[in-house]
């Protein structure tokens, strides 16, 4: 598929770019010039996807009947492609990405119904409850209890890297209600539509670049209702796989791998090479950023020929590759970013990191961004399922076809 032939496309992309040329504030692309994770500043980015709810284009892959846009899949990308070249904020991932089309495919008319609208609109935040200090690679361990009492759960436990748990009001989880069987079993899939719950804490972790993007959850004796269940109970471990192959997909991550690119070729342009003249001359470096390039080439490619409608797109292993793929680029592009950037990055400057905080950083704005994006990137391995637990899976399927 090529992207850039067809009237129709191109009228598109004329529509788009109008758009996004004109809507977002100075406050949204601040945010987006800011953004040093997969997460965005947060009261930021709910304000561009307020505006882009207004303009019926907050969630491009949700079907019509439910908010979406109807577009296609080569206009998603074409979206996803200008979004990126302006360096807009991305949307928070956990409400339209992740619980969103979990509900849409498997939750009841009613949780639709009373869910589905504030995702869309940002009046609602979910946070997700799933790994736990004794439960992160291995999930099936966890040991958050819910006991059935009447209507209602009551909940014991803890939950961590609850990603912005202190600004959210909802709480998708997975609780353990029975011990019998494999640990598999016995895990429920819960939906909490409050968290201010009597009986839930939530304590907020200070990362290494000095912001508290993750938290801990604790609950004592937390009710909650059970109407809240999505799937039956015990049956949990289906419905978090089910979410996961959302949480993993690719499709839109190219773009996003270009503009960095892009980003470390204008700072490459003004560096000073150890060996005299900037480092866009120096011949080490330009084999090092050939070699990425090529690597953003080839994702990009890839994405391209998964959104064509080539069957790679129906693989099983195809979420888990994607996944695997994209998290590896991103940390090899921050890798690269912080050495071009060198001591100048090493800064702590989180004022100058405050949207709208008027506080002018040291030195430029790839200086600012660069080490705490290094920092976030570590975890991209990590989150969503391990890279080795990835691997794992696209053996397993793959062997098994």
């Amino acid at each position: 598929m090529d992207l850039e032939s067809g009237p129709e496309l191109e009228e598109f992309r004329r529509e788009v770019t109008e758009f996004l040329d004109s809507a977002p504030t100075d406050a949204i692309r601040e945010a987006g010039r800011k953004t040093t994770s997969a997460f965005s500043p947060f009261d930021e980015t709910i304000a561009w996807q307020r505006i882009l709810h207004e303009k019926g284009w907050v969630a491009p892959g949700w079907p019509v009947e439910y908010g979406g846009t109807g577009w296609s899949v080569e206009q998603r990308y074409v979206f996803a492609e200008e979004s990126a070249k302006r360096g807009l904020p991305p949307l928070l991932p956990n409400c339209l990405k992740m619980i969103g089309p979990l509900l849409i495919d498997l939750g009841t008319e009613e949780q639709k119904a009373k869910y589905l609208p504030g995702m869309l609109s940002g009046d609602d935040y979910w946070t997700q409850g799933y790994s736990e200090p004794g439960a992160g690679s291995d999930l099936a361990s966890l040991s958050c209890s819910a006991v059935a009492d009447g209507d209602d759960y009551i909940i014991n436990g803890s939950k961590i890297w609850t990603t912005l748990a202190h600004r959210a009001n909802r709480m998708f989880m997975l609780v353990r209600t029975s011990t019998e069987g494999k640990k598999q079993q016995g895990i429920t899939f819960l939906l909490l539509d409050r968290l201010d719950y009597p009986g839930i804490e939530i304590r907020p972790i200070i990362g290494l670049d000095g912001f508290p993007e993750q938290c801990e959850v604790f609950f004592d004796n937390a009710r909650v209702p059970q109407s809240g269940r999505v799937g039956e109970e015990n049956q949990g471990w289906a419905v978090a796989k089910h979410l996961l192959k959302h949480e993993r997909g690719g499709g839109t991550n190219s773009p996003w791998h270009e503009r960095f690119l892009g980003r470390i070729k204008d700072a490459a342009r003004v560096r000073t090479s150890p060996f005299g003249g900037v480092l866009a001359e120096d011949p080490v470096f330009c084999r090092e950023l050939g070699e990425l390039e090529a690597e953003v080439a080839s994702v990009t490619a890839l994405e391209r020929l998964a959104v064509s409608g080539h069957a790679i797109a129906d693989n099983p292993a195809f979420s888990s590759m994607t996944k695997t793929i994209n998290s590896e680029l991103t940390q090899r592009l921050t890798t690269v970013l912080a050495r071009v950037t060198g001591e100048d990055a090493l800064v702590l400057q989180r004022e100058a990191l405050e949207v709208g905080g008027g506080v002018d950083p040291i030195g430029d704005d790839i200086d600012l961004v660069a080490m705490p994006y290094y920092l976030n990137s570590r975890a991209t391995s990590i989150y969503a399922g391990t890279n080795e637990v990835q691997r794992d899976l696209i053996a397993r399927t793959l062997s098994s076809r």
